[in-house]
């Protein structure tokens, strides 16, 4: 399946990057976002990440935009990716309104990492055609994507997805539906256990992310990373993995919980373990 014309629900940091790579590959975007100004930020972000790309010898902005059409609501395409918030209510009520509005043959993925993919498939009249498509933050740049299969996906639509990654120029990496699935469940506990070093006053927050990036070759610490993700997204994912996997050892760091509290989410609201301008 070519996919031409995919609709992408969510036009945040992974929403509107998700919507530039497949413009970037030649294919109509249809962009919905319900949050006032969403889509007109996303494409603002767009056209930067685009100019930077172009001087790398990437695609022309203007073409890529071009490819671009926002819409105020669901739309037919042979292809939804829903990228909203990790809210499990507001993103299957979307599956359930796509279910409704896209065609028959279409299929359903998530960039959800961590929701069941099979809780959002029963949302749904075509389980078999829902999927996770999990992309990794910046999408334009990271080659990864996480293609998880819920407990009725058909190979059919796993192939085609898998497919699809690549044709992108991305890596695909299939897992199956568990909470967090592969990343999430490696990645957030470590983001967890460097907040709570950080509480237990074990080092700063310069020296962990030093410490983890020259001692584990990781490009970005931590605490920076966690950053970037957004603290309340890390939260809601721990909370995911504590209730599905039904172990207090996922419980999310108590300070993590009081810096989203207080707002303090990382690069989005300015200010989270670092400050930013």
């Amino acid at each position: 399946m070519r996919f031409e014309h995919v609709l992408v629900v969510g036009a945040g940091q992974m929403g509107g990057g998700i919507a530039q790579v497949f413009a970037a590959s030649g294919r109509h975007v249809s962009l919905y976002d319900a949050a006032p100004g969403a889509t007109e930020r996303a494409l603002q972000a767009m056209r930067k990440s685009l100019a930077k790309l172009a001087e790398k010898g990437g695609p022309d902005a203007d073409e890529v935009l071009s490819r671009i059409t926002v819409v105020d609501e669901l739309v037919p395409a042979a292809l939804m990716v829903e990228a909203v918030v990790e809210d499990a209510e507001i993103k299957e009520d979307i599956f359930r309104r796509a279910d409704q509005t896209l065609p028959p043959a279409a299929i359903l993925a998530s960039n959800t990492s961590s929701i069941p993919i099979t809780s959002l498939a029963e949302a749904t009249g075509r389980p078999e055609q829902v999927i996770g498509m999990h992309f990794f933050n910046p999408v334009p740049v990271l080659k990864l994507v996480e293609v998880v299969r819920g407990h009725e996906t058909s190979d059919e639509t796993a192939i085609a997805i898998t497919e699809l990654a690549e044709e992108l120029g991305k890596t695909p990496a299939v897992a199956n539906d568990f909470p967090g699935f592969v990343s999430n469940r490696i990645l957030m506990p470590y983001i967890n256990e460097a907040v709570l070093a950080l509480a237990d006053g074990v080092a700063e927050v310069e020296a962990i992310d030093t410490i983890a990036k020259l001692g584990f070759a990781h490009p970005m610490g931590p605490l920076a990373l966690a950053d970037l993700i957004g603290l309340d997204t890390c939260v809601a994912i721990m909370k995911v993995l504590q209730e599905g996997l039904e172990d207090d050892k996922y419980a999310p760091a108590p300070l993590l919980e009081n810096y989203v509290e207080q707002g303090k989410l990382g690069r989005k609201s300015g200010q989270g373990f670092y400050i930013y301008r």
